[in-house]
């Protein structure tokens, strides 16, 4: 974030969506919608000033934002995935927002790498909540959310059992081990059975996870958090 102002771009092929998204924020203290596409590519390379000298205020290459508003169904056909994936690489965290609520679609996206879901139905304060939360390292919840994640079922999301999943909520939030056998009320040596029980679970689903970086990662997508 630039300072305390969290710094929007927004990916959307409604222009009528775009233009209500500018006039909603326009007044939203620390919130600045910095840039707007119809398309990921247009987003991060944005096209030259038009005359025969850019203008001196158009920077070169993709803008510095903080969060994208990404629309999960573009008209250009792209994959929602890897219109996902590309955000993420380039920099900022990525809020979805979507006229539908399918669970597969929430879960395949949360899987992508993106950092929260809202459909389309909800009011400013929600969204900017969302972003807000988001550009602080969270996740945006929201009821459609929490339900696809309560029944995802799908092979690369693993089924912990209960302890399993405390073990490693606590522990990817940066505990010790040992703390995070303190706080459970078990032994150092049964939080570490815990683990690896969840290490071979993402490894048998195809997501292989060694490191509490790679435990962090996992919470996150499959959204292993507190109740």
């Amino acid at each position: 974030m630039t300072g305390t102002t969290i710094t929007v771009g927004a990916v959307d092929d409604d222009r009528m969506l775009l233009d209500g998204l500018r006039l909603w924020l326009a007044d939203v203290p620390r919130i600045h919608l910095a840039a707007t596409a119809p398309t990921v590519g247009e987003l991060l390379t944005p096209a030259p000033a038009p005359g025969p000298e850019p203008a001196p205020a158009t920077p070169a290459g993709p803008p510095c934002l903080d969060v994208v508003l990404l629309d999960l169904l573009l008209r250009d056909g792209s994959s929602p995935s890897d219109n996902i994936r590309r955000l993420r690489a380039a920099g900022p965290r990525v809020l979805v927002i979507s006229t539908v609520a399918d669970r597969g679609r929430i879960v395949a996206a949360m899987a992508a790498g993106a950092d929260g879901y809202l459909t389309k139905d909800h009011d400013l304060p929600t969204l900017v909540t969302a972003l807000t939360d988001i550009a602080a390292g969270g996740t945006a919840h929201c009821p459609e959310l929490a339900f696809a994640w309560a029944h995802d079922d799908t092979p690369a999301r693993p089924a912990l059992s209960p302890k399993e999943r405390q073990v490693l909520v606590e522990y990817a939030s940066g505990l010790t081990l040992k703390a995070t056998a303190r706080r459970l009320g078990i032994s150092p040596h049964t939080a570490k059975y815990y683990l690896d029980r969840v290490k071979d679970k993402y490894q048998q689903a195809g997501r292989p996870t060694y490191t509490k970086t790679d435990l962090a990662s996992r919470v996150r997508e499959d959204g292993w958090g507190p109740d």
